[in-house]
């Protein structure tokens, strides 16, 4: 069996501890037993219990970026890309919360922990999110000065409804008022002026 295989057994079978039972009531021997791999094996890959911690939540993450990533490669034009992208990270990170215990456990309740992992994720939005806002300005639709920083302005923003969003509620909103927030996003609040 290959390494890659090997760790993916070893942070699968961790993700699913810590879904169920948390992060602190799960030892390495747990991991080790759950993967039937032994304790060496897992410490040959992982030199501890936060160190597979950070495994389990970046291979998360990488799943919404390739999410992500894949929008930004399809045809669609750049506002119909962007309210895509919208909608399907919202999505997207209220999946891996579900799938990880919801916000009962304490998969995603150490904000440190995962803020750090989460920095490659916040690099590769602003990369997708400046392709597209860049796309826009050069099919003249979008008037705006600096793809990078409003793509920055833009990620910051989803991630202001992130909770809202997974607790539930916003869902629901957001998707009966999906024209109020498409005109909202391209119109701006100020009318046009004669």
């Amino acid at each position: 069996m290959g390494t890659i295989k090997t760790k993916e057994i070893l942070v699968d079978a961790a993700r699913k501890l810590f879904a169920s039972q948390g992060v602190e009531n799960t030892t390495m021997n747990d991991i080790a037993q759950a993967s039937q791999k032994g304790r060496r094996t897992l410490y040959t890959y992982f030199k501890n219990k936060d160190d597979i911690y950070f495994s389990v939540v970046e291979t998360e993450l990488a799943q919404v970026a390739k999410k992500l990533s894949e929008i930004a490669k399809s045809s669609e034009s750049p506002e119909k890309k962007l309210i895509n992208y919208a909608y399907t990270r919202m999505d997207a990170i209220k999946e891996v919360v579900v799938r990880n215990g919801n916000l009962n456990a304490d998969f995603f309740l150490d904000i440190r922990k995962v803020e750090r992992v989460r920095r490659k994720l916040d690099r590769k939005e602003r990369l997708i999110l400046t392709g597209i806002f860049q796309a826009g300005i050069e099919h003249g639709l979008f008037k705006i000065k600096d793809a990078t920083f409003t793509a920055m302005m833009f990620q910051l923003a989803l991630r202001g409804l992130e909770v809202s969003y997974i607790m539930g509620g916003l869902k629901e909103m957001l998707d009966s008022r999906k024209e109020d927030i498409i005109d909202f996003i391209f119109n701006g609040m100020l009318c046009s002026k004669k």
